[in-house]
């Protein structure tokens, strides 16, 4: 037989199989694609300094060395935001996923950088929150403070869960879900008192329901945090406990934070400043810091 013939004979065969042959090729073209996107997700390369690794999930677990820039990981587990990887001299540990993933260098790695923390615009949507006197709502000077707060936070690496980003509802009970289906380390919840009469009282609290998981602690590092940086007219009220779902169902460190009243012209013409609120947005990672030092 002749190459000419072989040749017609290949090309008519090609031409009567295209189809289920074009299939083939297109499966397993899709198939590798797949295979290589599998594999990729599940390796890593590390593109900062001294990220912390511990034996255990968690930021106040030990700490068993730290990675370097260009260091290949093997994902074999995730949970909360964290890896478990096998290293390339084949031992394993827990790492920050979102720290492995980052690529801008940080000033500074802390506990609060392996941290996730939960921040609650309280109100939204249908639910206004408590009024100023000239009708403002609590909702949106919530929603602005919590912005300003997660901004903060991520300049210090922490993985920031917002339990809304717009004017929306979130139903309360669905609130401490939030932080425990994210596996959260701290929750905080922000809201604008409001007394019964205009302008009859003034200043800021801290609330916290449970003492056992450390809630208390948080409130005292949170408020003494912010206290030297909140203007002289406000006053200080302290930490209290709070009978709150959003605190009480909650099995995280969480406090909910009264920010002044906003049916108080002298409080709210505080609030409504960015200066007000970016004071208090810079102050609550020094009191994370400082809560998760001690633990």
């Amino acid at each position: 037989m002749t190459l000419k013939k072989i040749g017609h004979m290949i090309h008519a065969w090609l031409v009567k199989f295209w189809v289920p042959l074009s299939i083939v090729v297109a499966l397993v073209t899709v198939a590798i694609g797949t295979t290589m996107v599998l594999l990729h997700r599940e390796q890593v390369t590390v593109k900062i300094e001294n990220i912390p690794i511990h034996s255990k999930k968690g930021p106040t677990a030990p700490t068993v060395g730290v990675l370097k820039p260009g260091e290949h990981l093997q994902i074999l587990q995730r949970t909360g935001g964290w890896y478990q990887v096998r290293r390339e001299n084949e031992s394993k540990a827990w790492v920050a996923g979102w720290l492995v993933e980052r690529s801008k260098p940080l000033n500074k790695l802390t506990p609060l950088s392996e941290s996730t923390v939960v921040l609650d615009p309280g109100h939204g949507g249908s639910d206004s929150g408590a009024l100023s006197t000239n009708n403002k709502y609590e909702k949106n000077y919530t929603l602005a403070l919590a912005k300003r707060v997660k901004k903060q936070l991520e300049k210090r690496g922490t993985r920031v869960i917002m339990t809304r980003s717009t004017d929306k509802l979130v139903p309360l009970a669905e609130i401490p879900e939030i932080a425990e289906r994210n596996q959260a380390d701290l929750f905080i919840s922000f809201h604008f008192d409001s007394a019964p009469e205009a302008n009859s009282a003034s200043g800021y609290t801290t609330y916290y329901y449970h003492k056992k998981n450390q809630s208390k602690r948080l409130a005292q590092a949170i408020n003494q945090a912010i206290s030297p940086n909140m203007p002289d007219d406000m006053h200080n009220k302290g930490v209290d406990f709070g009978d709150y779902l959003v605190l009480r169902d909650n099995s995280v460190p969480a406090i909910l934070m009264e920010n002044g009243y906003i049916n108080s012209d002298r409080d709210f013409k505080h609030m409504q400043s960015a200066s007000y609120q970016n004071k208090i947005a810079k102050s609550i990672p020094t009191g994370l810091e400082n809560y998760l030092e001690t633990r």
